[in-house]
């Protein structure tokens, strides 16, 4: 579907001012993570919304979404778009696609982007954060279609076993893991672990440290039980989500770049998704 989406726009990017996607919010952080990618050069808006409830019922919050969506994909000033990057609006809330996460499935307010502020916040007016929207370079756009899917996540949590790292660590073709750690990036520091990790890194697996946390950022050897992981060769994701991070890797990983520029990316902030 992604790969849909993206030769989508390309297809008719010269035709519109902008683009409104109607889509599922369970999973539309990712989603938007990945166009955000896969669009290189991206000068147009591209706002992703949808609802808690759906289109047909009375009460849904479709509508209002998917009208303001359209209204901030057609803004323009000085005859170039106010929001020409990847987006996500809900609930009166514009935010950088990258940036978000889902949050609640009950109320309307479903999606949070802890690190990064809103672009926009929308009530009589619409009040943009210019100062933190993505600028237009002007270039050609340029879409990348080939991803890597050889992409898992683990989540620590304590009482983890040796077991279940191994075998997550074994998976054949994984060329990527996504290790959700405690706070600021503190993961167990049992010798089996870190030798697990250490092995793994060796032979060639690419280890992500991103945080559990909603907001806040992974800081490595901040605390003595993150150091371990910094000397093993685990890459800090930053303040990175975990669903941009996903997207990041696949992205990478399909650019078959060598694997010493994958590692300096994924510390580098391609598409604004994350703080350096």
């Amino acid at each position: 579907m992604w790969v849909r989406l993206a030769q989508l726009i390309d297809k008719h990017y010269k035709r519109y001012d902008g683009f409104v996607v109607l889509h599922g919010s369970d999973t539309m952080a990712y989603t938007a993570s990945a166009l955000s990618f896969m669009l290189e050069n991206l000068n147009k808006p591209v706002v992703f919304t949808g609802s808690q409830l759906p289109m047909g019922m009375i009460r849904t919050d479709g509508r209002e979404n998917f009208l303001a969506a359209i209204e901030i994909a057609a803004a323009r000033e000085d005859n170039t778009p106010i929001v020409p990057e990847v987006s996500i609006y809900f609930e009166n809330q514009l935010m950088r696609g990258n940036r978000t996460t889902k949050q609640n499935a009950e109320n309307f307010n479903a999606f949070v982007s802890g690190n990064y502020p809103l672009l926009a916040e929308v009530g009589i007016h619409i009040k943009y954060n210019r100062h933190k929207i993505l600028k237009p370079n002007f270039k050609n756009l340029k879409i990348h279609t080939n991803l890597d899917c050889n992409v898992t996540i683990l989540k620590i949590f304590p009482g983890i076993s040796e077991n279940v790292v191994h075998s997550t660590l074994n998976i054949p073709g994984l060329k990527a893991l996504i290790l959700e750690t405690f706070g600021s990036g503190n993961a167990p520091t049992d010798e089996w672990f870190i030798n697990c990790l250490e092995k793994a890194i060796n032979d060639g697996l690419i280890i992500y440290n991103v945080t559990q946390c909603k907001s806040g950022a992974v800081d490595m050897g901040k605390y003595e039980t993150s150091v371990l992981l910094d000397k093993a060769g685990v890459i800090s994701g930053s303040d990175i989500t975990t669903e941009s991070a996903t997207a990041k890797l696949m992205y990478l990983l399909g650019s078959e770049l060598p694997p010493q520029r994958i590692r300096e990316l994924l510390q580098t902030s391609m598409r604004g998704e994350m703080s350096v």
